[in-house]
């Protein structure tokens, strides 16, 4: 029999993480993989959307039509745009870092310490990297 992978893992429609499970045992990678996966989705099919905002903006075609106001609309909308679309970009960065931590085992531990982050806090925060302590040490740091 092949051995279940947590990419390919079918879960029950309203499994959620328990405490009660080992953790990160194969149904909760499979779980948190699906979170990820689907965040990646939602980020990807929206970039292509603000692109295209993004371009049609951008063809000249609207360059010069209107008043100042009109203008300064447009580019004000451009510009929260771009910015959407560089926010967009840094949260698939570190969906994919999550996604290369749950393919090496490191997934749900912390990057300082190796601790479990725990998983309410992982069903709160995917992406979370440190235990609670540990980011509020690190906020309160900053």
């Amino acid at each position: 029999m092949a051995k279940q992978d947590y990419k390919t893992l079918e879960l029950p429609a309203k499994y959620t993480p328990k405490k009660s499970e080992e953790y990160m045992c194969l149904e909760q990678r499979a779980y948190f993989y699906q979170i990820l996966m689907a965040q990646k989705q939602e980020i990807t099919d929206g970039n292509s959307d603000v692109l295209n905002v993004v371009r049609n903006g951008d063809n000249g075609d609207t360059a010069g039509v209107g008043d100042d106001a009109d203008n300064a609309s447009a580019s004000q909308a451009l510009t929260m745009n771009l910015r959407m679309s560089e926010r967009d970009n840094n949260l698939l960065k570190k969906i994919d870092a999550a996604l290369e931590r749950l393919e090496n085992g490191k997934f749900g531990f912390s990057v300082i310490s190796g601790d479990p982050i725990g998983i309410p806090r992982l069903l709160a925060r995917p992406l979370a990297t440190m235990t609670v302590e540990e980011q509020e040490e690190y906020e309160a740091n900053k």
